[in-house]
C-alpha cells in the first residue's frame, strides 16, 4: 500500500475465530503461487498468468481475487486478478500482452478473500537463468523480509522491522522503496498499521498479540526513486534499475510471529 504520513493508527486485534480464518485465507494465497509458478517460463504473457490464477481462486479454490476492480481513493479499478511486476516493474504491474523472456525476473503478487478475510503474499520468479545482480537482488531481498520478521513478537516496535529491512538492503548496496509500505490486513485489504521497511529500532507502535499484518519490502538494485506508469497503478524505477519485492502476512502470537501465507511450495524460510 501507499505510505501515508501521520495517519492515526486504530489497530484490530484479532479474535481467535479471526485467526483460523486468516489462516486459511493465507493458505490459500500461498497456495495460488505455488500453482502458478510451473507456468512462468519465456514465453508465457503475464496476461496469460493472470488467468491462471483467477481460474485457480474461483474455481479451484472457491476464493475471490481481491485486487480485481480494486479501486482505493484516487485511483481506478484495477482490472485484473494479480499483480506482475517485470524486472524495473516495482510493484502493482497490471497483467496483459507482455511476453516474458529468458532472463526477466518477475513478482507475482496474490490476496484472496475466503470467509471475509484476506490472505496477501507476493513472490519473485527467474524466467529462465538470472543475471548475478538480478539473483543477488532476489536473494538479498527475501532475506530482507526475513529479517523483518524475525523482529516480529509482543513488545517489539515497528522500527525494529524496517531497521532490519533497511539495515541488510543498504549493507548490499540496494535501496529502499520509501512511498510503499506494508499494511495491517484481515477483514479489510488495507487496515492500519503501516509496515515501513525502513527506519529505527525502539520507535513506533508496540507490537501485540492478535495484530496481522504483511511484510513486503520494495528493494530497488540503483537508487530507490520510483515513478507511476500512465495506468495508474504500475510503479516502476526511476532510474530503470531492477526491483524485487517478496511479502508474507504475519501474525504476532503470544511469543512470537506466524507466518500465514506461507504453503507446501513457498521458499523455505531464511535463518537469521
Amino acid at each position: 500500500m501507499k505510505a501515508e504520513r501521520d495517519v492515526p493508527m486504530a489497530v484490530l486485534i484479532k479474535s481467535s475465530e479471526d485467526i483460523a480464518r486468516m489462516r486459511v485465507a493465507g493458505r490459500l494465497a500461498g497456495e495460488v503461487l505455488d500453482y502458478v509458478s510451473a507456468h512462468v517460463r519465456p514465453g508465457v504473457t503475464t496476461g496469460e498468468l493472470n488467468d491462471l490464477c483467477h481460474a485457480y481462486m474461483v474455481e479451484t479454490q472457491r476464493s475471490t481475487p481481491a485486487p480485481l476492480n480494486y479501486a482505493p481513493p484516487g485511483y481506478k479499478p484495477f482490472p485484473k486478478s494479480i499483480c506482475t511486476s517485470v524486472n524495473h516493474q516495482v510493484c502493482h504491474g497490471i497483467p496483459g500482452d507482455r511476453v516474458l523472456k529468458a532472463g526477466d525476473i518477475l513478482n507475482i503478487d496474490v490476496t484472496v478473500i475466503k470467509d471475509g478475510f484476506h490472505g496477501d503474499s507476493s513472490r519473485m520468479f527467474y524466467v529462465g537463468p538470472p543475471s548475478i545482480q538480478a539473483r543477488r537482488l532476489v536473494e538479498v531481498t527475501y532475506e530482507c523480509m526475513w529479517r523483518g520478521i524475525a523482529q516480529v513478537r509482543p513488545g517489539a516496535r515497528l522500527g525494529d522491522i524496517g531497521a532490519a529491512i533497511q539495515a541488510h538492503a543498504e549493507q548490499h548496496g540496494f535501496s529502499i522503496v520509501r512511498e510503499f509500505c506494508g499494511h495491517g490486513i484481515g477483514r479489510k485489504f488495507h487496515e492500519e498499521p503501516q509496515i515501513l521497511h525502513y527506519g529505527r529500532a525502539g520507535t513506533g507502535l508496540q507490537l501485540e498479540p492478535g495484530m496481522t499484518f504483511t511484510i513486503e519490502p520494495m528493494i530497488n538494485a540503483g537508487k530507490p526513486a520510483i515513478r507511476e506508469l500512465a495506468d495508474g497503478w504500475t510503479i516502476v524505477t526511476k532510474d530503470h534499475s531492477l526491483s524485487a519485492q517478496w511479502e508474507h502476512t504475519i501474525l504476532v502470537t503470544e511469543n512470537a510471529a506466524e507466518v500465514l501465507t506461507l504453503s507446501a511450495g513457498a521458499p523455505p524460510p531464511v535463518a537469521v
